[in-house]
């Protein structure tokens, strides 16, 4: 068994909660709209201060260790997401999504991949348990997936979207007859007596299908960082809960950042070696262990870069188109 520092009741507590801020937004989205800045900004400052004040929390309650795991777990589940937000961009316009449901198909992603992310972090503890060669598993799946995503990078290759292509939605539309417009926020609607899915239902499909993938990186990244299933979860749910409002504040800016990728697949990469070598620490003791305050470095440390690294280049593309004019 993996040790964790939440009893029974603590799990009960961090669930209701979560719950409870679903269940609020779903209110908050049930009238659509178009979210002005000024709410976005406000709701992503309130789910920034969220895990702040639970992170204080498990460091004064369960010590140091455990606290300074929260954090870099919680940082890096956090730039993992930024990366979903770039798709869900690409899916809410491939779909032509009305600006007023964005954000109810944003809050369907993120139930979906909360869900995912509680099934994978209950298998990932479930091979914890049966063997240290978990670990040797989980730093291959991130060192490959670390190739591929540099190779894009360097390609110059950016997310792509095509919705026709996805089988889910293909499959929907072989089962369902499909409307041409949206009606609100409904996934179905009656017509001709008949039962219909409307492009709503298809768009939160293929979210739900692009959830998957991104659970298949994101849960072994964090067990890179602790083997606690309790911090793992709440990483996730923490860095996704306030991915709804972050999209309204990020949306212009997600652009810019052209490096991102290559600071992701520096950073999974860096946690998939890290995983491997604390495979081979427990068969050879002499291997060293990477730190977890080193890892918190080391990821900020690559997110500053490429943030900066990005900004340089906008500026100088832009200097070079004005001068060119």
């Amino acid at each position: 068994m993996t040790e964790s520092i939440a009893s029974p009741a603590l799990w009960a507590v961090t669930v209701a909660v979560l719950l409870g801020l679903l269940a609020l937004d779903f209110v908050l989205t049930r009238r659509p709209h178009d979210v002005p800045m000024r709410e976005a900004v406000g709701w992503s400052v309130f789910y920034l201060a969220l895990p702040a004040a639970f992170g204080a929390y498990v460091w004064l309650a369960h010590g140091g260790t455990a606290g300074v795991e929260f954090f870099t777990g919680y940082v890096v589940e956090k730039s993992l997401s930024v990366d979903n937000l770039f798709v869900f961009m690409l899916l809410l316009g491939a779909f032509a999504v009305p600006a007023a449901l964005a954000q109810r198909v944003l809050l369907y992603g993120i139930v979906g991949a909360l869900v995912l992310r509680g099934i994978f972090i209950a298998l990932g503890a479930a091979l914890l348990s049966a063997g240290t060669w978990a670990f040797l598993l989980f730093g291959a799946v991130l060192i490959v997936t670390a190739a591929k995503v540099l190779r894009d990078a360097l390609r110059g290759g950016e997310h792509q979207v095509d919705p026709g292509s996805m089988r889910g939605t293909r499959l929907l539309r072989r089962l369902m007859p499909v409307t041409d417009e949206y009606h609100g926020a409904r996934l179905t609607v009656r017509r001709a007596g008949r039962r219909a899915l409307t492009p709503m239902a298809l768009v939160v499909a293929a979210v739900f299908l692009t959830d998957v993938v991104f659970a298949v990186d994101s849960v072994p990244a964090v067990y890179g960082v602790t083997s606690d299933p309790y911090l793992v979860f709440a990483t996730n749910a923490f860095a996704l809960l306030g991915l709804r409002a972050l999209y309204f504040v990020l949306r212009n800016a997600l652009a810019k950042l052209r490096h991102l990728n290559h600071g992701l697949a520096v950073i999974l990469a860096f946690i998939g070696a890290k995983l491997v070598l604390h495979w081979a620490h427990t068969v050879w003791p002499s291997v060293p262990d990477v730190p977890t305050p080193l890892s918190l470095l080391v990821i900020v440390a690559t997110l500053v870069a490429v943030t900066a690294s990005s900004l340089l280049a906008n500026r100088r593309d832009a200097a070079a188109a004005a001068a060119g004019q």
